[in-house]
């Protein structure tokens, strides 16, 4: 037996847990009061933004743009309306050129333009009764925000002959942080007392209910305290707070019902508090420990892109993983030794019982919440013995489920995300319906390099004839660059757009030339990410085939948990294109369809969920393989695991659906998306996966499955984890017993 699986280290734990549980739960306390004043505030030291890749050549250019030409990166329009009047009429420019003149000596302001300056017909809507008005605001993104949040009062409303209203892109991510931070905790609001309710349900106690919740709270604001560090070094995510949020609560509950529910199982086969908690530990225990290293390294494998999107999911994600599994696996040992046999009290289900029959028990006497699981054992028998057609029939529904995403379509965040009343979504829309061009989608061709006038001039008319070019404005020249202004055809990131950039990219020129725009930054985005996709696939299939190994001992095992896990994807990657793509239910859940995916989607939400199936996939297998080390009985193993786990993890998936529904309450699109996907994930994975695909398959495979060449048994036996007593010499074949056997061993599984 390993050096991680030994009684040493266990027992340890188990010893000052048992010896100082006021103790323990007194620095836990301190610790999270601590968290609390850390992570105070983390939200407004958090970006929207970070979809851009920071080494490509669109962020440089953008860059170099920012610092050359100021006046080619705005990021700030007000819209300016003029009613019934022309835009040209005297009194509507002379009020105008008032608000430039303002707006030009605000700090924090660089770059002021206008169409009353430049007369410029991209400024100017095509019916002549709006008209732009284009700046910058420089800093960062918090820095922007704060002189968005000074100046949008002042200058949007009514001024005299015209109404003003503030957009542009800081307006667009400055709305969009305010409102994923409005409906995080309206999400927590709903998520908390459902989840509640959903635990007594689960447990009957209302006190055994509570220990769940308290470990999901603690981990929550030991992840907000780590994520302002975090802050303190490096660009991170507002959206991270609802990945946050929802494994949290979810990850939390979830190691605190099984640790819970095996605890109040040793209790009710009369062991002492003490014991049991030793037991709880050294099997729940140390599942909890290696799930949560699954999961967190599912989420650590986004450190390998570029994008602090991705990243900052994966600092969340890690630190509330680990801070979850801690939290399980300190705090409550420690409360269950002080509470003992008062874990089952506040039973809110004694009176329907003492209704059906008069006097029967304390409710202390067992974990009545659980049941008896004679139902997941029938369901295992029935599996078990119709597996080729649960087999073929599960994969083949999940497979064709997932068809929809082959016709999926990348795509770029845009102020479409927001609610359609969203002021910066409602001044986007105006310029984008009403605009010649659409300002602000175009392209940037940055030249960098002595040059004459002449061959500046050439390079403008060799642009204008690529194909898919509408308009080229330019160029304008500093010292040594000159840029470009190119409006392309069609969408401003649909095909055609994406397609010019690379036009643009191979156009020889005789000095250096880069491009930007928000066509760019989709193409720049999509190559990084396809560039580093194998590495991260690679990184959790390699560490996931390694852990399930430890886990197990079987070479057979792992690689099914890795393709079983991707086959409980298909369902949410299929509805994700099925829904948000293409628009079906977009009246349902009010959101906008742009006709495409955003693209770092995907890749989170195939962390995210790969990470909670293998959660659920080792709580099972835990149990599985704890009972075969004891019996040597295949599918007994599997019948018993199942009826050990199968309603724990309905339950588990169930609570962590309505946190990622809640989640996907959120006026923003993606975080629409990112909730609702990963909760039909979720219960795809317990209720089909878990339930119906991985006893089909274990029992096609039979005892093969535990297979594995002689240099691995040895490897396991030294560095594996082993829970069980090793099988008898003379244990039980599952592959000897007939059919007949199902009946026997459903009763050795409830006499167990």
């Amino acid at each position: 037996m390993s050096e991680f699986s030994s009684a040493g280290s266990v027992g340890g734990w188990t010893r000052f847990v048992t010896a100082r549980p006021r103790l323990a739960l007194l620095a836990a306390l301190v610790v999270t009061a601590l968290a609390v004043f850390a992570g105070s505030g983390v939200a407004d030291r958090m970006g929207s933004g970070g979809w851009e890749a920071p080494d490509a050549e669109s962020t440089y250019t953008t860059r170099t743009l920012e610092r050359e030409f100021p006046d080619s990166q705005p990021n700030l329009l007000l819209l300016v309306d003029s009613g019934s009047a022309p835009v040209d009429d005297p009194a509507v420019a002379a009020e105008a050129s008032r608000l430039v003149e303002r707006l030009s000596a605000e700090p924090g302001i660089t770059g002021v333009g206008s169409y009353w300056q430049t007369k410029s017909p991209a400024l100017r809507s095509a019916d002549g009764h709006e008209a732009i008005v284009a700046a910058r605001i420089g800093g960062d993104e918090k820095g922007a925000g704060d002189v968005l949040d000074r100046i949008a009062p002042v200058y949007g409303g009514v001024h005299g002959p015209v109404e003003v209203s503030v957009g542009g892109p800081v307006a667009v991510q400055h709305e969009m942080q305010s409102i994923i931070q409005e409906d995080l905790l309206r999400a927590e609001l709903i998520a908390l007392p459902v989840t509640l309710v959903l635990l007594v349900m689960v447990f009957g106690s209302a006190i055994a209910a509570l220990l769940p919740l308290a470990v999901g709270i603690v981990a929550i604001l030991g992840t907000n305290a780590v994520l302002r560090g975090i802050t303190e070094f490096t660009d991170v995510s507002v959206f991270a707070q609802n990945l946050t949020t929802a494994l949290g609560l979810g990850l939390a509950i979830d190691y605190a019902l099984f640790i819970v529910r095996r605890f109040r199982e040793e209790l009710a086969a009369g062991a002492e508090t003490s014991v049991a908690i030793g037991t709880t530990l050294r099997t729940a225990g140390r599942t909890v420990l290696f799930s949560a290293l699954t999961v967190a390294v599912s989420l650590a494998a986004m450190m390998v892109f570029p994008q602090y999107f991705l990243r900052s999911f994966a600092y969340a994600g890690i630190a509330v993983v680990l801070l979850a599994a801690a939290a399980a696996l300190v705090l409550l040992p420690a409360a269950l030794m002080l509470l003992g046999h008062r874990v089952n009290s506040l039973d809110l289900r004694r009176l329907l019982r003492r209704r059906g029959t008069a006097g029967s028990g304390t409710g202390s006497e067992a974990a009545p919440a659980e049941g008896s699981g004679r139902g997941w054992a029938r369901l295992s028998a029935l599996v078990m013995r119709r597996a080729p057609v649960f087999a073929v029939v599960t994969s083949v529904g999940l497979v064709l489920l997932g068809l929809p995403f082959l016709g999926v379509k990348f795509g770029t965040a845009d102020d479409r995300q927001l609610p359609a009343t969203a002021e910066s979504r409602v001044v986007q829309e105006h310029i984008r319906e009403g605009f010649p061009g659409s300002p602000g989608g175009g392209l940037e061709v940055l030249a960098q390099g002595v040059a004459t006038t002449g061959r500046y001039a050439d390079f403008r008319e060799r642009i204008a004839a690529l194909p898919g070019v509408r308009r080229v404005e330019g160029p304008v020249m500093g010292d040594g660059a000159a840029y470009y202004e190119v409006l392309p055809e069609g969408e401003a990131v649909g095909q055609g757009a994406q397609d010019l950039v690379r036009e643009l990219r191979a156009e020889p020129a005789p000095f250096d030339t880069s491009v930007t725009g928000a066509a760019a930054v989709l193409v720049d985005s999509k190559e990084a990410i396809a560039d580093r996709l194998p590495w991260a696939v690679g990184i959790i299939v390699v560490v996931t085939l390694l852990l399930v190994f430890l886990l197990t001992g079987s070479v057979l095992i792992p690689l099914q948990a890795v393709v079983l896990n991707a086959l409980s994807l298909t369902a949410m990657f299929g509805a994700v294109v099925w829904v948000f793509q293409d628009g079906n239910l977009s009246g349902v859940l009010s959101f906008t369809s742009t006709g495409d995916i955003e693209t770092t989607l995907p890749v989170l939400m195939f962390c995210v969920a790969f990470g909670l199936s293998m959660d659920y996939g080792v709580f099972l297998l835990s149990r599985i393989k704890e009972e075969y080390d004891r019996t040597g009985d295949h599918a007994h193993s599997v019948t018993f695991g199942l009826r050990r786990t199968g309603g724990l993890i309905t339950a588990a998936a169930v609570i962590l659906a309505v946190v990622m529904v809640a989640i996907g309450t959120s006026r923003v699109t993606n975080t629409k998306m990112l909730g609702l996907g990963i909760a039909l994930a979720v219960l795809m994975d317990a209720m089909v996966v878990r339930s119906l695909l991985v006893p089909a398959v274990m029992k096609l495979m039979g005892r093969v499955t535990w297979w594995a060449p002689a240099p691995l048994r040895a490897f396991h036996q030294r560095f594996g984890l082993s829970e069980g007593e090793p099988a008898p010499a003379g244990g039980r074949d599952a592959e000897a017993i007939p059919e007949a056997g199902d009946q026997e061993r459903d009763r050795v599984a409830a006499g167990a």
